[in-house]
């Protein structure tokens, strides 16, 4: 059993005020594999008074030497990939092989982007020729609580601690309960690379206790909150009563429109995305629009493809996936998969229960349901697992009134071979990001939603300028910059 119950406050090792011990659970066996001390409200104390009292001096210094300490940080941290992905995989169920690659390797990219971004940002500049003596300075939020999932979690810690750091804020990072090894590793690397005492600090605990005290606090300047639109909005109200900047990256129920004249490909590259770390991703494709000419072929074709992934342990080397994170997920899953029987969508893969040879574990049948429409729940519900919805529509038009009839707003997909088309859908549909015939965004892109899947935007230039105030200066001495 791993112990790891100490916090990392104001550049050290410390106890928690109150002992409260947590199992950590592995997914893969329901056995516990860790135990952490939950913090309380004297533990976020003094870790916002750390940040507090580091953060005049952390600001003060240059933008060279902040991204200096993240160069410093992102040697240490490829030098442990292997440590990562297996606390990664342990904690919350990816596949090792995936942990090692995509879980790291979202960190890693993240990190090398906001390098780049920062070598490039004017963190003084001029407003324009027509005020020669009028600056934009870019400086500093503050105090900033971080709080982040256990789906995808060395992509959200990156994602604000890194941008944080370059920003010149100080911070207090909570992540998941659920997957806290990977954060207290990530805190050792910080802890090598030089961080200043109080610049960095981590507690854990869980959203009631650490995540309320957080968000309320006086001190604090700012929360970046990644989760449940649920919690975002209880941390909202919370913040609320101090005024506080509030970055929310909540849910998604992407939408992925298939027209008939879609590549061969793009089915199979649909369902492949949906179970994608066991479907456990807020920009997942999880309901698919197909058009009608196309729509028999794409659902037996979908089937067949779900049938194909395997499942099994996250200790396992291979392509399969693995379990969901915990209990709880695993019974609101099954409640979903069923839901969306009793309300009259056609199963035509997987289904309720484990799947065949595994009856231990959080393990989830890669599932499909067709013949489904826009009211049933499980099209309106984020699932948070392996589940695809399928349902046919005609039109363009049509596409886009389902698409857009949800309450989220992050991330939908679109793939048609005619150019004009695609750049419409575009433009028409409302999410903060749109993906079309498999192209990735590129690199430094922002990641956010609109709506109900929340507001800021994370990455490259814009993921900076969100930890950042604005300030306007008139009468610079145009002589030093």
């Amino acid at each position: 059993m791993i112990e790891k119950r100490q916090f990392y406050i104001n550049g050290e090792w410390v106890d928690p005020v109150t002992p409260n011990d947590h199992n950590v659970i592995d997914p893969s066996t329901e056995e516990p594999c860790a135990v952490i001390s939950l913090g309380s409200e004297a533990d976020v104390d003094k870790a916002v008074a750390a940040a507090k009292a580091a953060f005049p001096a952390w600001m003060k210094t240059s933008p060279e030497e902040r991204i200096a300490l993240c160069e410093k940080f992102l040697e240490i941290y490829a030098s442990r990939q292997d440590d990562m992905g297996a606390a990664i995989s342990m904690e919350m169920g990816a596949p090792i092989d995936m942990s090692k690659q995509q879980q790291w390797g979202a960190g890693y990219g993240h990190t090398k982007d906001f390098i780049k971004a920062a070598k490039e940002f004017a963190f003084v500049r001029p407003l324009g020729d027509h005020a020669p003596n009028t600056r934009i300075v870019y400086e500093a939020f503050g105090v900033c609580a971080m709080i982040t999932p256990w789906n995808w979690p060395m992509n959200q810690v990156t994602l604000k601690v890194i941008a944080g750091l370059i920003a010149g804020c100080t911070m207090v990072l909570k992540p998941s309960e659920e997957s806290p090894l990977n954060a207290l590793l990530f805190a050792e690397m910080m802890d090598e690379a030089g961080v200043p005492a109080g610049v960095f600090n981590l507690i854990n605990g869980d959203g009631a206790g650490v995540g309320t005290a957080l968000t309320g606090h006086k001190d604090v300047d700012m929360v970046s909150f990644t989760g449940s639109t649920r919690a975002g909005i209880a941390i909202s109200q919370n913040a609320a009563k101090t005024l506080k900047k509030v970055h929310l990256e909540l849910g998604g129920k992407g939408a992925n429109v298939i027209f008939a004249d879609a590549d061969d490909k793009a089915v199979k590259r649909g369902v492949l995305h949906m179970m994608n770390n066991s479907g456990q991703s807020c920009n997942a494709p999880s309901r698919m629009l197909v058009q009608r000419e196309r729509y028999d072929a794409a659902v037996e074709e979908a089937a067949a493809v779900a049938n194909a992934v395997t499942v099994g342990s996250a200790h396992d080397s291979g392509r399969h996936i693995g379990p969901v994170v915990n209990e709880t997920q695993f019974n609101k899953i099954q409640d979903l998969i069923q839901k969306g029987i009793d309300e009259g969508a056609r199963l035509v893969a997987g289904g309720t229960g484990r799947p065949e040879g595994l009856n231990r574990g959080f393990f989830v049948k890669p599932t499909v349901f067709a013949d489904a429409n826009n009211q049933m729940t499980i099209a309106r519900e984020e699932i948070f697992g392996p589940v695809l919805t399928i349902m046919p529509f005609d039109t363009e038009e049509e596409a886009i009134e389902i698409a857009n009839d949800t309450p989220y707003g992050l991330t939908n997909y679109v793939q048609t071979t005619d150019g004009d088309k695609a750049n419409r859908m575009a433009l028409s549909l409302r999410s903060g990001m749109v993906e079309m015939n498999g192209q990735s965004r590129g690199a430094g892109a922002p990641f956010g939603g609109m709506k109900m899947s929340g507001r800021g935007r994370e990455g490259g230039v814009w993921g900076l300028e969100d930890f950042m105030e604005v300030k306007a200066v008139s009468g610079w001495d145009a002589k030093t910059a």
